[in-house]
């Protein structure tokens, strides 16, 4: 996935606001939480880093192509970076952003998810 691809998945998910920080990274949130970042990329490589659930990040703590993420997991955050795209399937990776974007906004208080629209099932 490239950085343009990224940005527009993020993009079309609702209540979505983006930044560029932390060295010019892509920054996603849902209610000022942020839920993705692409960048902090080693060796030209484009890197995705995303919260996961607690099976997830144990699941993809071993799996090829992916790693917990650096500063996030060594706080004990369920955060995982995807940093060899070569084999990783572009639509592996929008399910894990998708994710991540929910697990997010389920964390925002109820009055916000409703003021924006979210988790209203």
């Amino acid at each position: 996935m490239t950085y343009d691809a990224f940005n527009k998945f993020c993009r079309s998910l609702t209540a979505t606001s983006y930044v560029v920080q932390w060295g010019n990274s892509h920054v996603w949130k849902v209610g000022g939480k942020v839920f993705a970042i692409g960048g902090w990329e080693k060796a030209g490589k484009s890197a995705f880093t995303f919260k996961t659930s607690e099976s997830d990040f144990l699941f993809l703590s071993d799996e090829p192509g992916y790693r917990p993420a650096p500063y996030f997991a060594s706080r004990g955050m369920k955060w995982i970076q995807q940093h060899d795209s070569s084999i990783i399937e572009e639509d592996e990776l929008k399910y894990y952003l998708k994710e991540s974007y929910r697990i997010v906004s389920l964390g925002l208080s109820k009055k916000k998810q409703k003021e924006l629209g979210l988790n209203q099932d």
